[in-house]
């Protein structure tokens, strides 16, 4: 439809809609401003009518709206939601034209009395489309639809609106038809189908989604009621040494993918370069020429153009192969030998970094000819390694060679920094504090190095996520214990119902799931959580609140998994686990501190009564083998407006950059303390883009504020390691952490990394490291491996001669600092969460 007036209008809201086009432009205007402060209908007004020409589309209008509001994020974030909400009414218009069949829309007013029919009319219309279980029609509909809360729409801002108009609701053709209270219904019922009162748990699960106080991973929410209910976000594999094996876990890799699943690859057992193969009597090319097969299975199969397939290779630091592991992510050398869209991890054994410490060799191995240290770990891994390295020496061992533990370690180091990749993992913490060592061997993480699970030849492990929203836990007074404890039990019981409802496209990931029932509950918000109690993350009070807030999630996890367990039954394994000798995740620490003789450095406060939880969880049982782990939460936080998972702030003011486009991101927070201060004007507005979001060279700023929104690259790193810390005393999984570091060199990344291991962190996921002209960069010099401090290149695309950044442009979030191989908001990490 076109409009041959001066101005463009839209078609009615009503029976009678205004004679004048920009009275009814007004009119939704005026409706998505309305209760928000510091927004001004005339300024979106005025910005709309530059923008309309004669002739304008319908369909061009609702944008010129939505980008006119937009266009003023960066004065009030309140502009956000005014986008949001005409974005809204433009959904609404969609999918109720689409379900009625003729030209029909609603106010977000008269959504209370439409929400009820129109979830009747959505059900039907999907289930005859195809795309939702013929199960969902079967729910008490009315009573479902009664329950709805059309007032949480408003509650979204643009980017998380328009990130689930783009990728998550149901669509026909490109039509979407799926409203956002609909959507959060729709996971819910698909989560309540085993339930007894399945709706009153559906009303259950849809409070705690659309509040935002919880949020499941995106394959639960891209899946769940719908007839291909993949709804698990991680898959571990463990690839074997023969080609039969290499090339199943690479078919597995495709099909686990193709439902949205993101995954970790266990390489260690393929034999290295030179090993000898016995069928053919030549030698073996090692495991490079497979992980390019396997790169490049990742990026054909791309999640139905969702998002692409992602992939983690994981390689134990004993490995003949792990220098040519070490550059796979560079960009030179042999095309053949390099995988730039696989991630790649070290599973690095404490044994290596005692070798480190003590300036000693390090012995590297084909895994045919020492095959039983993939599968130890601890004192039981040093006493054989050791006893190989004899063997080696005597002859016994054909493959095998000698490097200095120290100059490996500066190696991994330097990649770490130039490629973003290997990452740092510890082997031994992973399976020392493993729930399920009774079971088998934890021999990697995943995508996200925040799953810690079994694998073998057997065993897919697979792991259900959700998320915790800190922010809408804490007043400024501090945590809202009661309804953390509210959120944490019913979350778990939603990600425990993931497990019996889910598809599986592979018989190994079933079998893993339903004997050990591991679930993932994590956290994000936490950067918001510590604005609102005004603590700089920087602290020691925001290092205590990380100690704090995860001990009441742990404690009322485990609650939630014991209580499951006396209602539905213990895992199948549950016998002979830590958790049957009523050993939990704070009591697994002294395991780890014993085998490192006494060299861990972990507070081991405990504030709540485990005591008799210990007692509890022995006599009754779990659920869920594994109940914990802090994923990314890339685009679920988005979803929600808060920070994603336990991340710093990246930038006070930005551009954020993701499948669905660019936006711009200003912090609320800061935004505020500033009016209150009478510091938020244009020329702040200016400076803040002329200094890339950070206060730090802003004058006019005290230094309080400062302090508090100090972003990720102007705190110590040491910060984010000793919160990670506190945390990870209390998860039975690990954590997604990203260390970030201004002005690197090797002695400061080799101090953080090794602090990083001695507080007992299991993993570590992205090192984001700042280039500048000036800063000291480390890199590699010679053959010997030495780190070496030397002159820093500019940041990729940037010249050495190019200008400070117009404060005309906000700046964007980097696609490629140096040491950082994805951006801050990289969309890989959506595979977790």
């Amino acid at each position: 439809m076109t409009f041959d007036t001066d101005v463009a209008s839209a078609e009615p809201a009503s029976a009678n809609p205004p004679a004048d086009p920009m009275e009814r432009v007004a009119l939704l205007v005026g409706e998505a401003c309305a209760g928000l402060a510091g927004v001004s209908e005339e300024a979106v007004l005025a910005e709309t009518r530059r923008n309309l020409y004669p002739g304008i589309l319908s369909e061009e209008l609702e944008l010129a709206l939505v980008m006119a509001a937009r266009s003023f994020v960066e004065t009030d974030p309140g502009y956000s939601h005014v986008a949001a909400r005409l974005l809204l009414d433009k959904l609404r218009r969609e999918a109720l034209t689409f379900l009625s069949g003729r030209p029909d829309e609603a106010g977000q007013a008269e959504m209370a009395g439409r929400y009820p029919d129109y979830l009747v009319s959505y059900v039907e219309r999907g289930v005859r489309l195809g795309q939702l279980d013929p199960e969902l029609a079967k729910f008490d509909l009315a009573r479902l639809g009664a329950a709805l809360r059309p007032e949480r729409d408003l509650e979204f801002n643009y980017l998380g609106l328009q990130t689930l108009y783009d990728r998550y609701f149901l669509h026909s053709e490109g039509t979407r038809y799926e409203l956002p209270q609909a959507f959060f219904m729709r996971v819910a019922m698909g989560l309540a189908l085993r339930e007894d009162d399945r709706e009153a748990r559906a009303v259950e699960f849809y409070e705690l989604l659309s509040s935002f106080d919880f949020m499941c991973s995106t394959p639960t929410l891209f899946n769940s009621g719908t007839q291909r209910a993949q709804l698990s976000s991680c898959f571990l594999t463990t690839v074997g040494d023969d080609l039969h094996s290499i090339f199943h876990g690479i078919s597995n890799n495709a099909l686990l993918s193709k439902y949205s699943g993101g995954l970790g690859n266990d390489w260690t057992p393929v034999r290295g370069m030179g090993a000898h193969i016995r069928g053919t009597n030549g030698k073996s090319q090692g495991i490079v020429p497979f992980l390019k097969i396997a790169n490049d299975t990742a990026v054909a199969v791309n999640q139905g153009g969702r998002r692409k397939g992602a992939v983690c290779a994981y390689l134990e630091t004993w490995h003949i192969d792990v220098e040519e592991f070490l550059d796979l992510r560079k960009n030179t050398g042999d095309e053949r030998r390099r995988t730039h869209d696989m991630n790649t991890a070290n599973w690095v054994p404490d044994l290596f970094l005692r070798r480190v410490e003590a300036d000693a060799e390090w012995t590297l191995f084909s895994p045919d000819e020492v095959p039983d240290l993939h599968d130890l770990y601890g004192t039981a891994f040093a006493e054989r390694y050791e006893a190989y390295e004899r063997a080696a020496e005597a002859g016994g061992i054909k493959v095998w060679r000698r490097v200095r533990a120290v100059d490996l370690w500066r190696r991994m180091l330097t990649m770490l920094f130039e490629t973003g990749h290997p990452w740092i993992t510890f082997k031994d913490p992973c399976n020392l504090r493993s729930p399920q060592q009774h079971t088998g061997v934890v021999h990697s993480s995943n995508l996200c190095t925040e799953i810690t699970l079994n694998t073998s030849a057997d065993e897919v492990a697979v792991c259900n996520l959700g998320s915790v929203n800190l922010a809408r836990h804490v007043t400024e007074e501090g945590i809202d214990a009661a309804r953390l404890r509210r959120t944490v039990r019913t979350a778990v019981r939603m990600l425990d119902n993931v497990i019996d409802v889910n598809f599986y496209t592979i018989p190994e990931a079933e079998r893993a799931n339903m004997r050990h029932r591991p679930v993932g509950l994590g956290v994000m918000g936490y950067q918001d959580a510590l604005f609102q109690q005004r603590l700089p993350v920087s602290s020691r009070e925001a290092v205590e609140f990380a100690d704090e807030s995860m001990e009441l999630i742990s404690y009322h996890a485990i609650t939630a998994s014991m209580e499951l367990a006396a209602e539905r039954g213990t895992y199948e394994s549950f016998d002979g686990s830590l958790w049957s000798k009523g050993v939990l995740p704070i009591d697994s620490l002294r395991a780890l501190a014993e085998a490192r003789g006494g060299d861990l450095d972990v507070d081991t406060t405990e504030r709540l009564d485990w005591e008799t939880l210990r007692t509890q969880v022995r006599t009754v049982g779990m659920r869920n083998s594994n109940v914990m782990a802090i994923a990314p939460t890339a685009t679920i936080a988005n979803i929600t407006g808060v920070g994603q998972s336990v991340e710093p702030i990246y930038r006070n003011l930005y551009v954020k950059s993701n499948m669905s486009g660019d936006f711009t991101v200003a912090n609320p927070y800061l935004v505020r303390d500033l009016k209150d201060r009478g510091l938020w004007d244009e020329e702040m507005v200016a400076e803040l883009k002329l200094h890339d979001g950070s206060l730090g060279r802003v004058d006019r700023i005290p230094g309080d504020l400062k302090e508090l929104y100090a972003t990720a690259f102007e705190i110590d790193p040491s910060w984010l390691v000793d919160a990670g810390s506190r945390r990870q005393k209390w998860i039975d999984q690990a954590q997604s952490l990203n260390l970030y570091m201004s002005g690197p060199s090797g002695r400061k990344l080799d101090e953080l990394y090794r602090r990083a291991w001695r507080k007992g962190l299991k993993t570590t996921y992205y090192l984001r490291s700042q280039s500048a002209t000036h800063v000291e960069k480390s890199t590699l010099k010679g053959t010997d491996g030495r780190l070496n401090a030397v002159a820093a290149a500019p940041a990729p695309g940037v010249s050495a001669a190019s200008p400070a950044p117009s404060p005309s442009a906000v700046p964007p979030a980097p696609d490629s600092d140096a040491g950082a191989a994805c951006s801050v908001d990289d969309t890989d990490c959506e595979a977790c969460q």
